[in-house]
């Protein structure tokens, strides 16, 4: 098979290391891609929003299958505009992609599905949400509408940080149009967890369950970030209580989608509040995480592209989809200034040594090959993954191989993986 695969992050280096071990791979296109999916496949420097390139990119290269990684392309219609153009894609369509791209959405589905989920109001209007928030109190969460990169979403310990969060987003537009909107809902209380199931309309399998840290500062302090870091399973989340997850979260929310005319096909993303109750949603995303996939996929020990290829023909049922059971853990380094702006240009050394190490993968995401050097291009940089029998065995692999990379301007939490191993 002829693959495009879209995207230029870490997750989209994981997924093109392995769909190059698939047989069925004929060839590997990358758009735009980094310097790590070179290793892979051929980039080609067409933008992952550029939606008419991409189809166009894929059409003259003969493509079989188009496999988009992150979700800006997905809400933008790449799906849609494949199918009109007679092409494959492992994605949803746009309308299936609200799922991701408005929150508004998501607990419309929740709510007609029956799934759990945090009480919540939806608001067009800054006073009305400002006015909500004072009659509720705090901690409080405000949520952008639309997509923010991973940053539009405010816990808010203090009334006043809730306010401020929605001036920023609604009044100010520092969102921009993602912003004009915004879900405030009630703080759920408990770990955090990141199920991800592979979807063909009605069937769903499940891919298997990770752990972010969203926060830039170790202790989970400061801003949210894309990603700081991640592991899996899950302390506590076992693979029994990931599959019942899947009977709760996903497939009534497939039904539904359905129901409403726009079935879900490719990869869901179900963010899980594990509190007292049980678990709650979170959010939908419609795509792998990032860093998620980094942990994940390299415990796959089948084919992936024959699972995203009967994926996107509704035969799911038809492949085995299997991971080996053992923990991963993966550190982001950013550049130092994220998830502000961040140091960029300069020289990162050390990869190779690294992942000389035995189960070790480093994954770039904002890196730029200058000649024969590599230098950091923006915020979450590296994602240094490693896979042992256990996590502390994981962790301190990861670590290890963190140690042999040198860069400047690199930044990196020292804590991933602590509190599930205390958990544990």
């Amino acid at each position: 098979m002829r693959v495009l695969l879209v995207g230029s992050g870490g997750r989209e280096h994981a997924l093109a290391m392995m769909l190059a071990r698939s047989p069925l791979l004929e060839a590997l296109i990358v758009a735009p891609g980094n310097p790590g999916t070179a290793r892979y496949g051929r980039n080609v420097a067409v933008a992952v929003d550029d939606v008419a390139g991409l189809v166009e990119l894929a059409l003259g290269e003969g493509v079989d299958l188009v496999i988009p990684g992150p979700e800006a392309p997905l809400v933008a219609g790449l799906a849609d505009a494949c199918a009109a153009a007679g092409l494959a894609c492992a994605g949803p369509s746009r309308a299936a992609a609200a799922l991701e791209g408005s929150k508004a959405f998501t607990k419309s589905v929740a709510d007609a599905a029956g799934i759990p989920t945090a009480r919540y109001e939806h608001f067009t209007d800054a006073e009305a949400a400002s006015e909500f928030v004072r009659r509720r109190g705090a901690p409080i969460v405000v949520k952008a509408d639309g997509l923010a990169a991973g940053k539009g979403v405010v816990v808010a310990e203090s009334v006043e940080e809730a306010l401020a969060a929605i001036d920023m987003m609604m009044r100010a537009g520092g969102l921009g149009a993602s912003g004009a909107e915004v879900v405030i809902e009630e703080c759920l209380t408990g770990r955090e967890v990141s199920l991800f199931a592979l979807c063909d309309g009605l069937d769903a399998v499940l891919v298997g369950a990770a752990q972010d840290h969203k926060r830039i500062g170790e202790g989970d302090t400061g801003p949210n970030t894309g990603g700081m870091g991640a592991l899996c399973p899950p302390a506590g989340f076992d693979r029994a209580a990931q599959e019942a997850a899947v009977d709760v979260f996903v497939r009534p929310a497939l039904a539904e989608m359905v129901r409403r005319g726009t079935p879900f096909r490719g990869v869901l993303f179900v963010g899980l509040m594990l509190t007292e109750q049980g678990p709650k949603l979170i959010e939908y995303n419609v795509r792998f995480g990032d860093p998620e996939a980094q942990v994940l996929l390299p415990r796959l020990t089948s084919d992936l592209l024959a699972a995203f290829a009967a994926m996107s023909e509704g035969r799911l049922s038809e492949v085995e989809f299997s991971f080996a059971d053992i923990a991963s853990v993966g550190v982001v380094i950013a550049g130092r200034g994220y998830p502000g702006a961040p140091a960029k240009g300069g020289v990162i050394e050390g990869i190779a040594r690294a992942e000389a190490i035995d189960g070790v993968q480093v994954f770039q995401a904002a890196t730029k090959q200058v000649g024969d050097v590599l230098v950091g291009d923006g915020g979450r940089v590296l994602t240094v993954c490693a896979q042992r029998p256990d996590l502390r065995a994981a962790r301190d692999a990861a670590y290890t191989a963190v140690a042999e990379i040198t860069w400047a301007d690199g930044v990196f939490r020292r804590d991933i993986a602590l509190k599930a191993l205390d958990a544990a």
